[in-house]
């Protein structure tokens, strides 16, 4: 295929799979597998949502479980809507492998685009259908069968309502929510989806019961996305290609983890989970946001500001190392344009493992680039201005700012994390988080395809006349330029958010 058959196949697929879903999330009302008797979504919700989870987002303006606390049929109820066990199943999972599948084979593509002698991007069914069969669905099953054993529930029978310690004298009661838990977990985790079970997320014992079950989530959200850093140099044919995208990656890591634990992780605050405390929490965080899983194990709330100052870095950067497959796909998008900015200042021919940097190919980066921040800003200054923001009642001081600018950060950045949660639930956030996380997904999708599609039969270059791109000085280089580029674009707005609420804290004795 060409880049524009490999970019239309995906569209399609993607559409296709969304029609599945909303019609899914609309009708569960009247569909099997039940038992709690949720009624179907709104269409503004069941757009949202199943958009998030086709584009890898899995933001959620629902509470999984519904608001089902004491009886074990919620259809009398109204409130925060609730998923049945078949959206969960067949609409929730199904489109989190199938997002997950999508971003390693666009990955992949870009890639054949820059082997030497490439005669095409490759066939995106091929590469979808190998996606789930050989990666996801194997790994996936090992992982499910690893948090049964840890403790996480997986089953079809409705909530059990069991007597509490005071029901001897009260008759209190209690609904055990459990469910098709653990099967959701490990590609939530392994696909970078983040989309949980229940609302709390994995802060919710049934999620992520110990610090066992802490960990190997950890482990499977930095799996694929690490693991592509060493496919880009293996496929080329150079594996020392790999080290700046390696190192470049886990340099931010590193400059993130340091931001966050600055402050003293040893407090425990009012929304992090005790069970796993501080340090734990604050490594999840970074973790969560760097690789755009957008999972969390403590409310972001309960943070210091400087915690949630390195999340908004892991998800404006989308390459520490990123999600898998878009991760890899930005970090290259960023190569380009260091090589092309060093080619600049030295004097030098802008090129890349041989092949000179073109006017389009900076183009295509640099769009790719700037449609981050107008899907960002804008809908964040239209939630102030229209009203949407008062009404669910955020203000407009720097803590209510932050929490609408890491919305449609979230969203953007198809990570999923967020201050709103279901609160979110109204036409305007739903249609326009909707919206930006369309555009944030499959806008720099096909114009990075674009950049690989171009470097197909292009010629190479027999003599070294560029800048050696397989060192750790370039790789130095390479975080320089991620922060200028960055930095010099979200500078103004992370300082009237997450920076100034931090100096405030400071002032008032934080």
């Amino acid at each position: 295929m060409s880049w524009k058959e490999y970019f239309l196949a995906a569209v399609i697929v993607n559409i296709f799979q969304m029609a599945i879903a909303f019609t899914i999330f609309s009708l569960q009302g009247v569909l099997p597998l039940n038992p709690q008797g949720f009624p179907g979504l709104s269409w503004d919700l069941a757009f949202m949502q199943v958009v998030s989870f086709a584009t890898n987002t899995n933001l959620q303006h629902y509470n999984g479980e519904g608001n089902c606390i004491q009886l074990p049929n919620c259809s009398n109820l109204t409130g925060v809507p609730g998923l049945s066990y078949l959206s969960q199943m067949m609409a929730v999972q199904f489109l989190q492998f199938t997002s997950a599948a999508t971003g390693i084979s666009v990955a992949i593509a870009m890639i054949r685009g820059f082997i030497a002698h490439s005669k095409g991007m490759g066939n995106f069914y091929v590469d979808f259908t190998r996606s789930l069969t050989r990666i996801l669905l194997p790994l996936c099953f090992v992982a499910s069968l690893v948090f049964v054993g840890l403790g996480v529930p997986q089953t079809l029978t409705g909530y059990q309502v069991v007597t509490t310690v005071e029901g001897a004298t009260t008759r209190a009661t209690q609904a055990i929510l459990v469910g098709p838990v653990a099967s959701l977990v490990g590609i939530m985790q392994l696909g970078t989806n983040g989309g949980g079970y229940f609302g709390a997320n994995s802060a919710y014992p049934f999620q992520n019961p110990n610090p066992p079950s802490d960990i190997f989530q950890i482990f499977l959200m930095l799996l694929i996305p690490t693991s592509l850093c060493f496919v880009f140099g293996q496929l080329i044919g150079k594996k020392r290609e790999s080290r700046p995208i390696l190192w470049g990656a886990y340099a931010l890591f590193a400059l993130d983890l340091l931001i966050a634990f600055t402050p003293s992780f040893s407090v425990v605050g009012p929304g992090m989970e005790v069970r796993f405390g501080g340090f734990f929490s604050v490594f999840w965080t970074v973790v969560t946001t760097a690789v755009t899983t957008g999972s969390v194990n403590a409310s972001l709330s309960s943070m210091n500001p400087l915690v949630v100052l390195s999340s908004f870095n892991g998800m404006l950067i989308q390459a520490t190392p990123g999600g898998k497959g878009v991760g890899l796909m930005y970090m290259v998008m960023f190569i380009v344009l260091t090589v092309f900015i060093v080619g600049l200042m030295s004097g030098r021919t802008p090129e890349y493992l041989g092949m000179k940097i073109t006017p389009r190919d900076v183009k295509l980066v640099m769009i790719a680039f700037l449609v981050h921040p107008l899907i960002i800003l804008i809908p964040t200054v239209l939630a102030f201005s229209t009203g949407a923001a008062s009404a669910i009642g955020v203000g407009t001081n720097s803590i209510g700012f932050t929490r609408i600018f890491y919305e449609f950060t979230t969203a953007a950045a198809n990570n999923g994390s967020d201050f709103l949660g279901a609160s979110a639930n109204t036409p305007f956030f739903n249609i326009s988080t909707g919206i930006v996380m369309l555009l944030g997904r499959f806008v720099p999708i096909g114009l990075l395809l674009a950049l690989g599609g171009s470097m197909i039969n292009r010629k190479r270059l027999t003599t070294d006349v560029g800048v050696r791109t397989d060192s750790f000085l370039f790789s130095i280089v390479i975080v320089g330029s991620i922060l200028v580029l960055v930095l010099l674009t979200f500078f103004p707005f992370l300082a009237i958010g997450p920076i100034r609420e931090f100096f405030q804290g400071r002032v008032n004795g934080f």
